[in-house]
């Protein structure tokens, strides 16, 4: 049906056009017209056109964001992301307001200035007061936006977490695995060249901190307990994309990144929120790693924390069983979160 509405539109116009240059032709083969008469009239016309092209603009700007506006993420579900939704609507009323204000200006301008006969223009080349009102009024907005841009990020990246959960993203062409420590909440040493078929990750087997990890497809984590991840990628550049949570880091081959949060709304709580029980939170990789990138993604999930220690003594082990996987451990070991 919107489509049917659109073509029917662009139709109206080009047969108003049409009928519009039959009728300027019919005058100019009688001969009886004045072409400053018609270039005024047409004028007119044009400046009155483009009046109701605003107004229907408008009007599809409003009602796009209405129709569209239920089908955003839900609330954010992080501490953090609270302020970051703060900021993003912040910037988009700013926005918003300057583009209708300078739409409704720009087509009134031309509906009030359109030609008139006998009517000059008045030649008005500089105003000093005018250009300093459009250059320090802009300015001052920018440098607000910016300055709490950087405040935002400041405390978005610079958080301490003493007392939540390291969770270390392994990722690679084209899956996440996510690897949890045991009571000691200490992620074991790994190195890339300890890769095997029965050792994804890397685990070296002498370092006692790794004994009791676990790995999982899946991201589990706490409600109101911060989180650490810790994210490495095996191959090429991915991006551990968290939208609900409004987190987002790159996973750079040969270094490890971080990114600090508190989820704060458990699966079940957003479920009933959204009023959809099928809900999951997910995580993607936005990053266009290959040619099956459209399949890299996790499920996640946030609960209480009896819940997520049950579900953690279910999972396998991260390290490998003592065979030959330390063999070609190397002198200088290679930590995964540091």
């Amino acid at each position: 049906m919107n489509l049917l509405l659109v073509i029917a539109i662009v139709a109206g116009i080009v047969i108003m056009a049409r009928v519009m240059n039959i009728l300027q032709l019919s005058t100019r083969i009688a001969g009886d017209h004045d072409e400053m008469e018609e270039l005024e009239k047409d004028g007119h016309i044009n400046a009155a056109l483009l009046l109701a092209f605003l107004a229907v603009g408008l009007f599809f700007f409003f009602y796009t964001i209405y129709i569209y506006m239920p089908l955003t993420l839900p609330e954010p579900a992080s501490e953090h992301g609270v302020v970051t939704d703060n900021l993003l609507w912040i910037n988009f009323y700013i926005i918003i307001a300057v583009f209708i204000l300078t739409q409704i200006a720009l087509f009134w301008f031309i509906y009030k200035y359109a030609y008139r006969k006998g009517q000059k223009a008045y030649f008005y080349p500089h105003n000093n007061k005018i250009e300093v009102i459009w250059t320090v009024i802009p300015t001052i907005v920018l440098a607000i936006l910016v300055i709490t841009g950087l405040r935002s990020w400041n405390q978005i990246t610079q958080g301490k977490n003493d007392d939540g959960l390291n969770i270390q993203i392994y990722s690679k062409q084209f899956d996440f695995t996510a690897r949890y420590p045991g009571s000691d909440n200490k992620l074991g040493n790994s190195y890339f060249k300890q890769i095997t078929s029965d050792n994804p990750l890397g685990m070296i087997t002498e370092d006692p901190a790794g004994a009791n990890d676990k790995m999982s497809n899946e991201l589990h984590m706490v409600v109101n307990k911060p989180v650490k991840l810790h994210i490495n990628s095996r191959d090429v550049l991915h991006s551990v994309y968290l939208p609900h949570f409004r987190a987002q880091m790159n996973a750079v081959p040969g270094m490890t990144t971080f990114f600090y949060f508190k989820p704060t709304i458990t699966t079940a709580e957003m479920r009933r929120k959204t009023k959809n029980d099928k809900f999951d939170y997910v995580m993607l990789c936005n990053k266009i790693c290959g040619v099956s990138h459209y399949m890299m993604n996790m499920k996640v999930v946030v609960e209480t924390e009896a819940e997520y220690n049950d579900w953690l003594a279910k999972q396998k082990d991260a390290m490998p069983k003592a065979t030959t996987a330390g063999l070609n451990a190397p002198d200088e070991k290679v930590l995964t979160q540091k």
